[in-house]
């Protein structure tokens, strides 16, 4: 018997084009498989640029409080591929999908696709629809893997709700230059009749969503319209229309996290047919995890590298408007627990590196740039990257790994210090894997 690492180079020896928007190879591959996508429990379809996995956590994290069943896709993964595709448990909770299980589907759905052409995303979409319409769960939290108008997730034709998390520029190659083309892309999930949540945006990204959604008559429920939120005395007020609660500050960090929670209660109010009421709400909120987002790594392989005192940061953010919420959590932490602050960055060559590091101005003592190595597309060298970050004004240079970036700080620097590994979630996969001491299974 094959095992899924098997499988899965195999699928990506046979479909090596990595991404080409389109939905007409899915919906052939749907139909060979009976349709599953048609049979599914009610979906919650999630895009976006910025927030998208956390909204995810919280939402699961609600559903699951309140005793629902889940069913959540989410990509990439960070260590294996195990985690796009969660399923949920006897006991009620969503955990990946087991080994055997993976291979079952990934075997059958090569076989039905008897060779033809698809992309390795596309494929794997159509194993994850199949898994979920042979478990039983209440709800399927379906996240977007690029853009949304032809994104292989896109097929379901009529979810329960459809989520758009913060826009940026990203993706840009495939998706626009602008806020407006991104946005336009983003809100090709819109459906006549389902409820859209629109978390905040900048006006460019904002109106061509409302005219879209205007258009397909989908209702609409947008941040600072609709609803609003922010934190008050260590808790999070949300307010929408006559409902006002004063709710848990959400377990992950950052005041980003305020924006993606606040999304993720108005996205909870709004499913009328889920019992979601303040005490779960509440309860998600304070009990999600989401790793390589602002994750403070401790106990683990990397961060026994630390000297006494000092604090290892992941966090998977990869451009500018990820950066700027990242660093503004390092204010907050540099505010409440004064100390320096290194970087250590790899990051994906089509990416806006500069405009991903400068944020961080006046914040970073140094940065050591790192080779993202076995990476499905090229990512920048660490001499320049390195180089990059010096014609910002920054203290730069390059390193052969992670393990050896922290050895260089710390051999620099022999005062408790703050490092964040960041620049690609690529990258913080890596991360998670030595930390763990396990095999990292290739994106």
């Amino acid at each position: 018997m094959p095992t899924s690492d098997e499988i899965l180079a195999e699928m990506k020896r046979l479909h090596p084009q990595l991404i080409d928007l389109s939905l007409g190879r899915i919906e052939r591959l749907l139909e060979k498989l009976g349709n599953p996508h048609k049979k599914l429990p009610p979906v919650i379809h999630i895009a976006g640029t910025n927030g998208k996995g956390s909204t995810t956590a919280f939402l699961k994290a609600m559903l699951e409080a309140a005793g629902l069943r889940v069913h959540v896709y989410t990509s990439p993964h960070l260590v294996r591929f195990h985690e796009r595709i969660s399923l949920a448990d006897v006991d009620g909770r969503s955990r990946p999908i087991s080994e055997p299980n993976l291979v079952d589907l990934l075997t059958r759905v090569q076989r039905v696709n008897a060779g033809e052409s698809i992309t390795f995303f596309e494929i794997t979409t159509a194993a994850a629809f199949l898994a979920f319409s042979e478990v039983p769960a209440d709800v399927v939290l379906l996240e977007v893997g690029l853009g949304g108008r032809l994104d292989a997730t896109n097929v379901v034709s009529h979810p329960a709700l459809t989520i758009i998390t913060p826009i940026a520029l990203d993706h840009s190659d495939k998706l626009g230059d602008t806020l407006a083309e991104i946005a336009r892309e983003k809100a090709g999930i819109l459906k006549r009749g389902v409820p859209a949540i629109i978390s905040q945006q900048e006006d460019e990204a904002l109106d061509v969503i409302r005219q879209r959604a205007l258009d397909v008559g989908a209702p609409v429920v947008a941040w600072g319209y609709h609803f609003d939120a922010y934190e008050q005395r260590g808790r999070l007020v949300f307010q929408q229309e006559n409902i006002l609660l004063d709710l848990p500050k959400p377990s992950l960090i950052g005041r980003h996290q305020i924006i993606n929670a606040g999304t993720t209660v108005a996205a909870a109010l709004q499913l009328r047919q889920f019992p979601l009421n303040e005490h779960v709400i509440g309860r998600g909120l304070a009990e999600a995890e989401w790793p390589a987002r602002m994750q403070r790594l401790k106990h683990g392989a990397l961060s026994d590298l630390l000297s006494s005192g000092s604090e290892l940061w992941l966090d998977g953010g990869h451009n500018p408007a990820c950066a700027i919420a990242i660093a503004q959590t390092l204010a907050d932490l540099e505010e409440r627990s004064s100390s320096p602050l290194h970087l250590v960055v790899g990051m994906m060559g089509q990416k806006d590196a500069a405009g991903f590091l400068g944020p961080f101005s006046g914040l970073a003592k140094s940065i050591v740039t790192v080779p993202i190595p076995g990476a499905h597309e090229s990512p920048y060298e660490p001499e320049t990257l390195a180089r990059i970050a010096r014609d910002l004004g920054f203290k730069a240079s390059a390193a052969t790994d992670v393990p050896a970036a922290i050895r260089q700080i710390e051999s620099e620097e022999t005062t408790p210090k703050r490092i964040l590994i960041c620049g690609s979630l690529y990258l913080a996969g890596q991360v998670l894997a030595l930390q763990q001491g396990v095999a990292q299974q290739l994106n």
